[in-house]
């Protein structure tokens, strides 16, 4: 069964913005002077997006939707799905939640994240037909906020079909460290895919944060604002690797919002590039990959090197020994997931913090790579080539 990447939520509150930390934490104000994600689209996968709420109205564009999967797309039956949209694109209106790229729009696609029966489960869309549809959308970029344990073929060709189309994609990395012994999680670690783990306000990683080679950034995802549930009455405060993968796809649409003419491997590769981190770029962490997505770092810098508009950042380790040029089997995933070989303790500032707010640091998250020989260290991240 496909799951969202929430868990439980706690205490309800009313506002959601006095809890959106990361807000202040990311200095949001300060990127919005010069992007908001305008004329960016994002493809929201999840149990469907209500649009009438007071921090969607206008954002969500439902005509967009190509009929074959418009089943219910506006029926969100969990309140997940609506969740991730205003995380990402909210407009705070009525004290909703204020996405972090206000100005970015939604194209919803309902799939079946929880048991649904009947005609709601005939009806909804599957995985591959979601991420096909979306791929052949305006939209930029996917977020995919669910996960399971289980390979699909057809998936994951939906998601090669999805980037030979430009798009840039983002999932939800898990929450069962703790409780399933770290199992690798789909589609996060699908080829191509960008896996999201959940960091918390002092910017560790958080405890039921699944890690493995599959993490590439870590993004905000413990105690953030969601919907309580289905009645869209109240918001709690929730905590999963769900949100953490909306913020990411967030970040990119404020990068690509602001460079309209890169592609899809350039907005990653600055996203790379800028991410707080305190270990080289070429050994990622298992559990916070490059580390805390930070798209400020791009948008202060209006002369950044985007790179090869071409290449695939992250694919073979741009040739760094030890990374193979096949991917990982699905039924046998790298061995360096939830297995390091060298943990260290790390610690990364957002630097330029001026104001004395804090800055958001990474404190006792553990960098891990995985040893190849006596060689050094090299990283087996097989799954990004396929």
């Amino acid at each position: 069964m496909i799951v969202s990447a929430e868990l439980a939520p706690s205490a309800a509150a009313l506002d959601a913005q006095p809890q959106e930390w990361y807000l202040k934490a990311m200095k949001a104000q300060d990127m919005w002077k010069v992007s908001t994600g305008k004329g960016v689209k994002v493809a929201v996968l999840d149990s469907g997006v209500n649009p009438t709420t007071p921090s969607l109205r206008g954002q969500v564009l439902v005509d967009e939707v190509p009929k074959s999967v418009s089943y219910h797309v506006t029926v969100d039956y969990r309140g997940h799905g609506t969740t991730m949209a205003e995380l990402i694109a909210g407009t705070g209106a009525s004290g909703g939640i204020k996405g972090l790229a206000p100005g970015a729009k939604i194209i919803p696609f309902r799939i079946s994240v929880e048991s649904l029966k009947g005609k709601e489960k005939v009806k909804t869309s599957t995985d591959p037909e979601a991420i096909r549809a979306a791929a052949d959308s305006d939209a930029k970029i996917i977020n995919m906020s669910f996960g399971g344990p289980f390979y699909d073929p057809e998936t994951e060709e939906a998601i090669k079909y999805a980037v030979s189309k430009g798009k840039l994609i983002f999932a939800a990395v898990g929450n069962e460290a703790m409780t399933k012994k770290n199992q690798v999680e789909y589609p996060a670690f699908y080829p191509y895919v960008n896996g999201v783990a959940a960091a918390d306000e002092s910017g560790t990683v958080a405890k039921f944060s699944e890690h493995g080679d599959y993490v590439d950034f870590g993004a905000p995802g413990v105690d953030v604002p969601g919907w309580c549930d289905n009645t869209f009455t109240q918001y709690c405060k929730v905590k999963g690797t769900s949100a953490a993968s909306a913020i990411a796809s967030a970040s990119a649409a404020l990068v690509w919002s602001a460079h309209p003419d890169w592609t899809a491997n350039q907005v990653l590769r600055t996203l790379v590039d800028t991410a707080g981190r305190k270990w080289p770029r070429n050994k990622p962490s298992t559990y916070l990959g490059y580390g805390l997505i930070r798209p400020r770092k791009v948008l202060e810098n209006p002369h950044i090197n985007p790179g090869s508009a071409d290449a695939d950042p992250l694919a073979a380790q741009d040739g760094i020994a030890g990374a193979s040029a096949s991917p990982a089997s699905p039924e046998e995933p790298s061995k360096s997931a939830g297995s390091p070989g060298v943990s260290a303790s790390v610690a990364a500032e957002d630097d330029g913090s001026a104001s004395g707010t804090q800055a958001w640091v990474i404190i006792g998250a553990v960098a891990a790579v995985l040893v190849i020989g006596g060689a050094g260290y090299a990283v087996l991240r097989a799954r990004r080539n396929g």
